[in-house]
């Protein structure tokens, strides 16, 4: 069928074919290794036999219980193991979808397996005289022992209990089979679409769509006129048609707010004024030499004109500013409403897989991370349609308990938000809001249910701090006892020998008393940073498919609120010395392969560990956009940093409002934002390198009008049909050996691609939406998480998957940069995706910056380096696509010239400092001609910054404060970003970055004590030698006017002024040395203030005005 034409009719052949060239390493179906401590402390081990003879006849509920109870581990050349864990973290843990959940142990003698619960974690208790029996033994009890309750030898009244979940059964269980092939009848079919029907009994959508040969009108979606599926029943199908549809009112879920023309245009008109100004200017400039310094002259035409050039680099691509709105009731109302083709109303929006970084927990502290992730779990998106993905690319324990703290907290804190509307959902910002907490509040029960909360969320924030101690000490303990055992073994195996100290490698042990098999605090062989086993951990199982409703019986009342948690997975790639992990970038790809193995979310949204959810609808909102028509050509939706923490006067422009309000509004006019990092609802076909739908009928030559690309003609598929297409294979049909050297051998993974695609459609519900998929057909439960699933994700994140595929230089983030982001977003614009900006009312999210100087200036070191980075590579706007809009590219340019402005800005930053000592100016004289100029230029510099301001919604404040620290970061940051640039591009010398400390808020005394503390880099030189310089010069200048015979007043005004205007952007820079206000002695001024005049005198002395052999010349006191 056309959705994924260019792989397979049946997406199980994706993954049966290798290159016959070189052959790809051949793919083994991973096997699982059960191991289990019980009660008693000794060791069970199963293998599969072995756990098939124990839940084969057990409904699949039961056997989630290995998937969210069991840690997975594996990577190259070892064996996937799953390791049962009877608790997870010191605490007792009682939601029924948390790891490690404590439930009642049977009464059965010489059985500690868990007795029956519901969906809510309670006990489920078939005799009336509540004898505590595990499934297993009431089965045993029912069939063999007579229906005898073991208890009170009464017979149960009640034993359908064993038909419990029987709707829920794996599928083909229905029919025949062994146990093992239902419980893996997933797992042994290469298509894990492999249910006609679903566990409903509903007609399974992606089953027909990718499997069968129905009459579904591909991109038009629309059902055939008689409606019947395999139902057996009429009218299952709605009988929708076309017409139907058209006479349907089609509301849009998103709108385009362009700028009105009363700014717009007079915008416009000054650039062009400036233009041409500047284009005068600097021709008159280059006419009209000062021959009394010609040097001076040469090197300042040369920087003003790269000056010019930057400025229009910078510029262009602000032609087109627009604003954008959406609407999340037809949001609701389209997907979330009962309708013919929906009657309960289930939610039908596609899944939503949230990713969270995080690698270092010293720099990044646990508490913060955990904050991040509960607000992701309180947002507001469907439950059973939402991922959260934790990525600890150091492999410690800290982060691991970290998180199950996290997720046990959640069980009161998600209901308690969902109760009563709480914003934000981040509990640690909630809790330390300035404003009235109760406003607009009005159930009766809220101060007692917060006041409760609060002191919860007190208790959760001192186990987390207290966690660092708390795995030093037990790991302490568990390694004395080991001591002691082995002292034991050595006596009892030597006699009266003499003993010899005995060495232990110090372990790090889990609260299971377990070891780690991540980063130890004691680094040895398989547990370093660098050298662990993939980890991954099912904290909360995915949630069931109907809501679940609380009692009153708990710490709140919470009847009539769903008490579900969404899935949340604790991933930690494997790492081996000798492999290039590729940092942030290869952790992000690791979470993408995992994620579709065991979500497959169509969409994905990656957060930085201390970006947290401002605005709960924030996923909604992105899902406007991704689900309106034509929104299956967006690649991702960018939402705007905002930051918490920051000064009130935001010394070094921290917010970066001008970047994230001009600049990101402006290129959302074109082909869309960049990509910043974090913050941002991708589309997962996109991050797989496929084109865009209908790529080839848009797709034209650099000029698209006069020099299309010619196209070859293919008259039996209509372009709008095929929807997975690489853009350098021109024949209908990829060719299929390719498709595991791009994507890795994972079959589970190269079967998710399609159903990604098809799931991330729009909803078909107007004949104008192309390449659409039905309503409704999203509303059936996901497929079940199996063990299998989760050791096959096992695999995806080893270190040797991405061996010889195309995983970061094409597919997923893109490797090389220390900037990932930006060239991740280039590659997507230039294959022809668009991407959009998406500003809310209220903040989408929020998340802290440095607000110290050295590490703001080390932050955008980074930045300008991996900028540098482009510029150097293949990755150069100038190579672009013809794809690529022009003003898209001139933008993308700008992004890797940026830096290079520094060479010319330090040099122009010491030309007044030059004319001063010298005497001379960078023109003959100060005439008419050069200060109309300069009066212009200036004047139409200054009504730009206030119409963008106007359009943009920022403050003249702001825009100061960006002017500032752009003189501030290209005097120092950025000339060190070109030199690495440069040394890595000749010499081939590697750049390291360190990580940004996140700010715990553990200084209460002074929230901003970051800002005044003086941590010394080589960083400050420069800017530091350019005050001094131009302060000495400003008073070498003076002393030589004030004691000349003829004073050069004009060449003294103009030297001033420039340096003024050096020293008026260096300002914020000069109060970040001086440290806090108040502590600077008085003697330093002083001592300043005499230096400098001793210094002008002592020039004045060397260098006396023409004329003169005394100090003062003809100057003397009245």
């Amino acid at each position: 069928m056309a959705s994924n034409k260019h792989f397979s009719k049946i997406p199980s052949n994706l993954s049966n074919n290798s290159d016959a060239n070189d052959p790809p390493r051949p793919y083994v179906p991973n096997t699982v290794t059960f191991a289990r401590r019980t009660n008693s402390g000794r060791y069970v081990n199963y293998s599969r036999d072995d756990l098939d003879s124990e839940i084969g006849s057990v409904d699949f509920n039961n056997y989630t219980q290995y998937v969210s109870n069991s840690m997975f581990t594996g990577g190259f050349n070892s064996t996937t193991k799953a390791h049962l864990m009877d608790k997870v973290i010191e605490t007792e843990t009682n939601h029924p979808q948390m790891a490690g959940a404590k439930g009642s142990s049977c009464a059965i003698p010489g059985c500690d397996a868990k007795v029956m619960t519901d969906g809510r974690g309670q006990d489920l208790l078939p005799c009336e005289c509540d004898f505590k029996i595990c499934r297993d033994c009431f089965v045993d009890a029912v069939k063999t022992g007579g229906g005898i309750c073991p208890g009170c030898k009464e017979p149960y009244k009640n034993t359908d209990m064993t038909d419990q979940g029987d709707q829920q059964r794996l599928p083909g269980g229905e029919g025949g089979g062994s146990k093992m092939e239902r419980r893996l009848s997933l797992m042994k079919s290469n298509n894990k679409s492999a249910m006609v029907r679903s566990q409903t009994g509903d007609f399974d959508q992606n089953q027909w769509l990718f499997e069968t040969s129905g009459t579904y009108g591909y991109g038009n979606a629309f059902w055939t006129k008689d409606g019947n599926f395999g139902s057996g029943k009429d009218g299952d199908g709605d009988n929708m048609e076309t017409q139907d549809l058209m006479n349907k009112p089609w509301k849009p879920l998103t709108r385009k707010l362009n700028i009105p023309a009363a700014v717009l245009s007079p915008y416009r008109l000054l650039i062009l004024i400036r233009v041409v100004v500047l284009a005068l200017f600097l021709s008159w400039r280059i006419k009209h030499q000062n021959q009394d310094a010609i040097w001076l002259w040469g090197m300042s035409v040369v920087c003003e004109l790269w000056f010019a050039f930057s400025w229009l680099l910078d510029q262009l691509p602000k032609l087109c500013p627009v604003n954008r709105s959406t609407d999340l009731q037809v949001l609701k109302e389209k997907f979330e409403t009962p309708t013919p083709s929906n009657p309960t109303g289930k939610s039908d929006l596609p899944g939503l897989d949230v990713f969270v970084s995080t690698a270092d927990p010293e720099k990044e502290p646990p508490l913060v991370t955990a904050n991040t992730i509960l607000s992701i779990l309180a947002a507001d998106y469907p439950c059973e349609k939402l991922a959260c993905y934790v990525s600890d690319d150091g492999g410690a324990l800290l982060t691991f308990e970290a998180m199950a703290e996290a997720a046990s907290f959640a069980n009161i804190w998600v209901p308690f938000c969902r109760k009563h509307a709480i914003e934000p959902r981040n509990p640690d910002s909630y809790f330390s809001l300035k404003r009235d907490p109760y406003k607009n509040k009005v159930k009766p029960d809220f101060v007692k249910d917060r006041r409760r909360v609060k002191r919860e969320y007190d208790e959760f924030k001192v186990r987390i701090n207290s966690l660092p101690d708390s795995i030093r000490r037990r790991s302490d303990a568990y390694h004395a006892r080991e001591e002691i055992k082995a002292m034991k073994m050595q006596r009892q195996n030597r006699d009266d020998e003499l003993l010899e100290p005995v060495k232990i490698k110090k372990a790090t042990w889990m609260a299971d008393g377990t070891h780690w098999p991540g980063t130890w605090l004691t680094s040895a062989s398989d547990h370093a940073k660098g050298d662990h086993a993939g980890i991954i951990q099912v904290m909360l199982k995915p949630p069931s498919d109907e809501p679940l409703h609380g009692d009153s019986e708990g710490f709140i009342d919470l009847n009539d609120v769903d008490i579900r948690l969404p899935l949340l997975v604790y991933v930690s790639r494997e790492k081996r010395p000798g492999y290039d992990h590729n940092k942030k970038a290869g952790a992000m790809n690791a979470l993408v392969r995992a994620s579709a193995v065991m979500s497959n979310g169509a969409f994905i949204l990656n957060l930085d560990c201390d970006h947290y959810i401002y605005n709960s609808e924030a996923m909604r909102e992105g899902m406007c956009f991704m689900m309106d028509r034509g929104g299956d050509r967006l690649c991702y939706v960018q939402f705007p940093q905002r930051f918490e923490g920051i000064d009130p006067s935001d010394r070094y422009a921290n917010h970066n409002t001008v970047f994230f309000d001009v600049n990101m509004r402006a290129l959302d006019g074109l082909m869309g934002p960049v990509y910043v990092g974090t913050g941002c609802l991708f589309r997962r076909i996109a991050l797989y390198g496929f084109d865009p739908p209908r790529s080839r009928e848009r797709s034209s030559g650099c000029c698209g009008c006069c020099f299309p690309r010619s196209k070859k003609k293919k008259n039996h598929i209509p372009e709008e049909n095929i929807a997975l297409r690489m853009g350098e294979y021109d024949d209908e049909e990829m060719s299929l050996y390719l498709v595991p050297k791009k994507f890795g051998n994972s079959t589970f993974l190269l079967d998710s691609i399609p159903v990604a695609e098809f799931q991330g459609r729009p909803l078909a519900d107007h004949p104008s939406v192309k390449n659409g998929r039905p309503p409704g057909a999203l509303t059936i439960p996901r497929e079940l998480l199996d063990a299998s699933t989760v050791a096959e994700a096992i695999a995806v994140i080893s270190c040797w998957y991405e061996d010889k595929t195309e995983w970061g230089s094409r597919i997923g983030w893109i490797y090389g940069s220390v900037t990932e982001d930006v060239v991740t977003g280039y590659r997507m614009h230039n294959r022809g995706w668009k991407s959009v900006y998406c500003v809310t009312k209220r903040d989408a999210f929020r998340g802290t910056a440095p607000i110290n100087l050295t590490d703001r200036l080390h932050q955008v070191l980074r930045w300008a380096t991996g900028s540098v980075e482009i510029f150097f590579s293949r990755n150069n706007a100038l190579l672009a696509s013809p794809k690529m809009k022009i003003l898209q590219r001139i933008a993308y340019l700008n992004v890797g010239i940026y830096p290079f402005t520094s060479i010319f800005l330090i040099v122009y930053c010491f030309l007044p400092a030059l004319s001063l000592f010298s005497g001379q100016f960078i023109v003959q004289t100060l005439n008419v001609t050069f200060l109309v100029y300069l009066l212009i230029i200036s004047i139409t510099l200054c009504l730009l910054a206030l119409l963008e301001i106007k359009w943009s919604g920022i403050s003249l404040e702001e825009w100061w404060r960006n002017e500032q620290f752009w003189l501030i970061g290209g005097t120092s940051a950025h000339l060190a970003a070109v030199l690495q640039g440069l040394l890595k591009v000749i010499a081939g010398v590697e750049i390291s970055f360190t990580l940004t400390t996140k700010s715990g808020g553990d200084d209460v005394d002074d929230e901003f004590a970051d800002l005044y503390m003086v941590k010394w880099t080589s960083l400050m030189i420069p800017p530091i030698t350019i005050m001094m310089v131009n302060l000495i010069a400003i008073a070498v200048g003076f002393s030589r006017t004030i004691y000349a015979v003829v004073p050069q007043w004009s060449k003294l005004i103009g030297g001033v002024f420039f340096s003024f205007w050096v020293l008026a952007h260096l300002y914020p820079f000069a109060k970040g040395l001086m440290g806090r206000r108040g502590r600077t002695p008085t003697i330093v001024y002083v001592w300043a203030g005499l230096i400098a005049i001793t210094i002008s005198l002592l020039w004045v002395a060397i260098n006396p005005p023409a004329g003169n052999t005394e100090i003062g010349g003809s100057f003397s006191f009245p």
